[in-house]
C-alpha cells in the first residue's frame, strides 16, 4: 500500500494518507454516524479518493491530535460493535 497506511481490526477503521503539509485521515464509517462537534470532518461519500469510509478529516499540527484521535476512536468502536447504540 503505497498510497495510504491502513489501521485495521476486523477491517480498516482508518486510513492515513500522508501529504506534504498534513495527514489526511479517512474514517471508515458513515458521515452521519460521526459525532464531530467542531465540524472538522467532511463528507466524501460520493467522491473518488484514496482510503475507505465516508468521513475524512485532516491533521495539520499536533494540537489537533487529541480531537482527531477521538474521531478515529469512534470509527474503531463502531467496527468493534461498541458504537452501535450511541445515537
Amino acid at each position: 500500500m503505497k498510497l495510504y497506511i491502513a489501521f485495521k481490526a476486523e477491517t480498516n477503521f482508518v486510513d492515513v494518507i500522508p501529504q506534504k503539509m498534513r495527514l489526511l485521515l479517512a474514517l471508515n464509517l458513515r458521515f452521519f454516524e460521526l459525532h464531530d462537534p467542531k465540524g472538522l470532518a467532511r463528507d466524501v461519500t460520493n467522491l473518488g479518493r484514496w482510503g475507505n469510509g465516508d468521513a475524512e478529516v485532516e491533521l495539520c499540527d499536533l494540537d489537533g491530535l487529541p480531537y482527531v484521535m477521538g474521531l478515529v476512536r469512534q470509527a474503531f468502536e463502531k467496527q468493534m460493535g461498541n458504537g452501535a447504540a450511541e445515537e
